[in-house]
């Protein structure tokens, strides 16, 4: 018998993967994200620009956010259509929460704390949100430049 497939209006990709909350996890999840973007044939520039944003998420992650045998989870989504990432990042410290560093005083020339700038040039939006129970997720909205 033949029957009528319901139509689908979405043909949005999603990955999501539980890793390790170490810096071999931090890795996999740059990796991981490159892989899972190419095999979905997304352009090759918000690709680059998601591994950067997932490589800084994940190594916060892992840096600021890890609580002795948590892992975190690195979450994907793509909708191609409209050319929208949201890549997701969630760790279980939720009392620790990202800031952008100040972009003057005494600090200005420290060796660390540029990562969430990077997010925020790369990402066309980024926040921090709840990961209930007590973690946190940040995200980052990634979109690409409408055809010409």
């Amino acid at each position: 018998m033949n029957h009528a497939l319901p139509h689908v209006t979405s043909l949005t990709c999603t990955f999501t993967q539980l890793l390790s909350s170490t810096r071999r996890g931090a890795r996999l999840a740059r990796l991981l994200a490159v892989n899972e973007l190419r095999s979905w044939g997304a352009p090759q520039d918000l690709t680059e620009r998601a591994e950067i944003v997932v490589a800084e998420l994940a190594g916060n992650a892992v840096l600021h956010g890890r609580v002795p045998g948590r892992c975190f989870r690195l979450t994907l989504a793509l909708d191609p259509p409209s050319g929208r990432l949201l890549a997701e990042v969630s760790d279980a410290r939720g009392e620790s929460r990202p800031q952008l560093p100040p972009a003057t005083g005494p600090d200005v020339l420290g060796t660390g704390g540029r990562g969430l700038m990077l997010v925020a040039a790369l990402a066309d939006h980024w926040e921090t949100v709840p990961y209930p129970p007590s973690g946190k997720t940040v995200r980052a909205v990634l979109l690409t430049p409408a055809p010409r």
